[in-house]
């Protein structure tokens, strides 16, 4: 009779540690691993976005007069755009983003400050002045700030400590700007941008090495602003009451204030585990506003059901993975800073809107990146993602290895260039052969110089060989060469 014996307390938790250390083991020897899951991530959350914006967007796009695929055509073409844009962030040298930083800083709150004169538009359609018409297009200044804040707070932090609050720190400078920056936003009527926003800037000094009291404090005057905004009254303050209304699942205004809301609870429970199919969602049918838009994620639930949407989320959750690995990974301090902030800055607004989808935060209006149909906003998530791609291929164990076996299919499909270390100075003319030598050591019939002939061996004895050295021809008197005779 044999007996078995139960594992100690921690027996299991050893082994899920050992597992786990396994698995980071394991993936801290691929040298290009971070820079191949971003790439694979961005492009599956892209190609998701496009498939469902064309089906989410025919009813909407038809009532508006075009074409059944013509709000999703538009769509395409700006993800096209937005590619474009990703490619050239991988092409563009991180020193050059650096320098171009506080350039794309000023551009920014001018763009800020012009959205909020009769040149912004957007107050009586949705509520907030948050666009800038240029031409055919309308650029959300917003939108920019985040990104662009993103790079310039890495720029102005990267190396500086916190260990004054005073005039002549760069964290006091950088707070000022972000509170202007914040106020301007705020002013537009755009409170889940503002917010999105705040999250990119708390972040920023976190990884920076800020004082936790102080971000302590700036999250008490966040929530205490909040409060206000509850106790202001008006569409905002109707909007928390269907936040608390959908903790119970009772709304109270499905017909008004709580519509949009109760409808994304309607298409998510219609999707059950594998969804009604693709293209298939009833609430598009002038049922759900916003579908293409905020509510996107409610049409992945119905069509793809609880599958499709666990596989979004799941997606973003990697992103935020190997994107803060990335920032761990990195070469510098801004080049960490800039993969944290970018990482974070998609990862929250992502969440953020499904957050309110689902029900556990109110309704902001903040888009899902990468996902749902928007202009200038799909371009300048694909470049910061470009960027942090970048980023990723900068690392140094990354850099190594597309020095020793190459670079990869993508890289030298598109162009780009093999990576290199900040301070490394190359010479054009000897890679190849250096790269070639590394691989495959040094040819055997090559012809060396005369110095490089005679090379030593010392042996144990202190005596010294030299190598067997080809004899050159005796001349004859003539000047020419005795040719050898044939046997």
């Amino acid at each position: 009779m044999t007996t078995t014996r139960e594992p100690a307390p921690g027996q299991n938790r050893g082994r899920s540690a050992g597992a786990f250390g396994a698995v980071a083991a394991h993936m801290s020897r691929q040298p290009g691993l971070d820079y191949l899951m971003i790439r694979i991530i961005v492009l599956a959350l892209t190609g998701i976005g496009v498939v469902m914006v064309f089906s989410s967007s025919m009813t909407w796009s038809a009532l508006d007069g075009a074409t059944v695929w013509g709000e999703a055509t538009r769509h395409a073409l700006m993800v096209f755009v937005g590619l474009v844009a990703f490619w050239a962030a991988l092409k563009i040298p991180l020193r050059w983003v650096r320098m171009l930083a506080p350039w794309l800083m000023i551009l920014t709150i001018i763009l800020l400050i012009l959205v909020l004169t009769p040149l912004g538009v957007g107050r009586e359609s949705v509520g907030s002045q948050s666009w800038l018409p240029i031409g055919p297009v309308q650029i959300q200044p917003s939108e920019v700030a985040r990104v662009t804040f993103a790079i310039w707070g890495a720029s102005f932090l990267a190396g500086h400590r916190h260990t004054a609050t005073n005039l002549r720190s760069p964290f006091t400078w950088y707070t000022l700007v972000a509170i202007l920056c914040f106020g301007l936003i705020i002013a537009q009527g755009d409170l889940g941008m503002a917010m999105s926003f705040g999250v990119v800037v708390a972040f920023t000094l976190i990884f920076a090495g800020v004082d936790w009291r102080l971000v302590a404090a700036a999250l008490v005057i966040a929530v205490l602003g909040l409060v206000a905004v509850f106790v202001g009254g008006g569409f905002r303050a109707a909007r928390f009451h269907t936040y608390f209304d959908a903790f119970s699942g009772n709304f109270q205004d499905t017909q008004g204030s709580a519509f949009q809301s109760y409808q994304g609870f309607l298409s998510l429970a219609d999707g059950s585990l594998t969804g009604v199919g693709l293209g298939q969602s009833r609430a598009k049918w002038f049922y759900l506003p916003e579908a293409k838009n905020d509510f996107i994620f409610a049409i992945i639930g119905e069509e793809l059901g609880l599958i499709g949407g666990g596989l979004v989320i799941l997606l973003f959750c990697l992103l935020g993975i190997f994107g803060l690995r990335t920032a761990l990974r990195a070469q510098n301090q801004f080049q960490a800073l800039l993969a944290g902030t970018l990482t974070i800055g998609v990862v929250s607004q992502a969440f953020i809107n499904i957050g309110y989808v689902v029900g556990l935060l109110p309704v902001t209006g903040v888009q899902l990146p990468m996902i749902s149909a928007g202009g200038t906003a799909a371009i300048i998530t694909l470049a910061s993602m470009g960027l942090l791609a970048s980023v990723a291929r900068h690392e140094p164990q990354c850099v190594s290895g597309m020095q020793s076996y190459g670079r990869p299919l993508f890289d030298r499909l598109f162009f780009l260039r093999e990576p290199g270390l900040e301070g490394e100075k190359k010479r054009p003319e000897d890679r190849t052969k250096k790269n070639n030598e590394r691989r495959f050591g040094e040819p055997v019939t090559a012809v060396r110089p005369r110095a490089e002939q005679r090379t030593e061996a010392r042996h144990p004895g202190g005596s010294v060989e030299s190598d067997y050295q080809p004899q050159r021809p005796r001349p004859t008197r003539g000047g020419d060469a005795r040719r050898p005779r044939r046997r």
